[in-house]
Protein backbone atom coordinates (compact mmCIF):
# COMPACT_ATOMS: atom_id res chain seq x y z
CA UNK A 1 0.00 0.00 0.00
CA UNK A 2 1.17 3.28 -0.47
CA UNK A 3 2.52 5.83 2.36
CA UNK A 4 0.80 9.33 2.32
CA UNK A 5 3.33 12.16 2.02
CA UNK A 6 1.27 15.05 1.91
CA UNK A 7 -2.53 16.08 2.45
CA UNK A 8 -3.98 19.92 1.79
CA UNK A 9 -6.97 21.65 1.75
CA UNK A 10 -7.34 24.00 -1.28
CA UNK A 11 -9.76 26.29 -1.98
CA UNK A 12 -9.91 26.55 -5.83
CA UNK A 13 -11.46 29.80 -7.56
CA UNK A 14 -13.20 29.33 -10.47
CA UNK A 15 -15.33 32.23 -11.27
CA UNK A 16 -13.01 34.76 -12.86
CA UNK A 17 -11.56 31.73 -14.25
CA UNK A 18 -14.42 30.11 -16.29
CA UNK A 19 -15.73 33.38 -17.24
CA UNK A 20 -13.97 34.02 -20.27
CA UNK A 21 -15.29 30.37 -22.05
CA UNK A 22 -18.86 30.08 -23.95
CA UNK A 23 -20.95 29.37 -21.48
CA UNK A 24 -21.80 25.78 -22.44
CA UNK A 25 -18.25 24.66 -22.08
CA UNK A 26 -17.81 26.06 -18.31
CA UNK A 27 -18.14 22.72 -16.37
CA UNK A 28 -16.17 20.86 -18.62
CA UNK A 29 -13.34 23.57 -18.54
CA UNK A 30 -13.36 23.71 -14.85
CA UNK A 31 -12.54 19.70 -14.17
CA UNK A 32 -9.75 20.59 -16.26
CA UNK A 33 -8.79 23.50 -14.41
CA UNK A 34 -8.87 21.54 -11.45
CA UNK A 35 -6.77 18.99 -12.39
CA UNK A 36 -4.25 21.03 -13.75
CA UNK A 37 -4.47 22.95 -10.38
CA UNK A 38 -3.77 19.84 -8.38
CA UNK A 39 -1.12 18.59 -10.74
CA UNK A 40 0.62 22.13 -9.80
CA UNK A 41 0.36 22.60 -6.46
CA UNK A 42 0.71 18.78 -5.85
CA UNK A 43 3.89 18.53 -8.25
CA UNK A 44 2.23 15.11 -10.09
CA UNK A 45 1.54 14.40 -13.18
CA UNK A 46 -1.76 15.39 -14.86
CA UNK A 47 -1.86 11.98 -15.62
CA UNK A 48 -1.83 10.81 -11.90
CA UNK A 49 -4.13 13.04 -10.68
CA UNK A 50 -7.55 11.12 -9.88
CA UNK A 51 -10.49 13.05 -8.81
CA UNK A 52 -13.52 11.46 -6.67
CA UNK A 53 -16.92 11.02 -8.26
CA UNK A 54 -17.95 14.12 -5.58
CA UNK A 55 -16.13 16.70 -7.58
CA UNK A 56 -17.58 15.90 -10.67
CA UNK A 57 -20.85 15.69 -9.13
CA UNK A 58 -20.65 19.43 -7.31
CA UNK A 59 -19.39 20.77 -10.45
CA UNK A 60 -21.97 19.61 -12.51
CA UNK A 61 -24.75 19.94 -10.03
CA UNK A 62 -26.15 23.21 -11.92
CA UNK A 63 -25.60 22.01 -15.21
CA UNK A 64 -22.78 22.46 -17.76
CA UNK A 65 -23.26 26.81 -17.70
CA UNK A 66 -23.26 27.31 -13.68
CA UNK A 67 -20.72 25.46 -12.24
CA UNK A 68 -19.82 26.51 -8.24
CA UNK A 69 -17.49 29.98 -7.46
CA UNK A 70 -15.03 28.11 -5.79
CA UNK A 71 -14.80 24.78 -4.38
CA UNK A 72 -12.92 23.07 -1.57
CA UNK A 73 -10.67 19.93 -2.16
CA UNK A 74 -8.76 17.73 0.05
CA UNK A 75 -5.69 16.32 -1.93
CA UNK A 76 -3.72 13.39 -0.65
CA UNK A 77 -0.68 12.67 -2.31
CA UNK A 78 0.88 9.30 -2.33
CA UNK A 79 4.77 8.33 -2.70
CA UNK A 80 4.47 6.75 -5.39
CA UNK A 81 3.60 10.23 -7.03
CA UNK A 82 -0.21 10.13 -7.25
CA UNK A 83 -2.83 12.46 -6.30
CA UNK A 84 -6.11 11.49 -4.99
CA UNK A 85 -8.43 14.57 -4.59
CA UNK A 86 -12.37 14.58 -3.11
CA UNK A 87 -14.82 17.30 -1.72
CA UNK A 88 -13.37 18.78 1.64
Amino acid sequence: MAKIVVERIYSIKLRQKMKKYPRWLRAKKSMRYIRKFLSKHMKAEIDNVKLDASINEKVWERGAQKPPARIRIRAVKFDDGSVEAELA
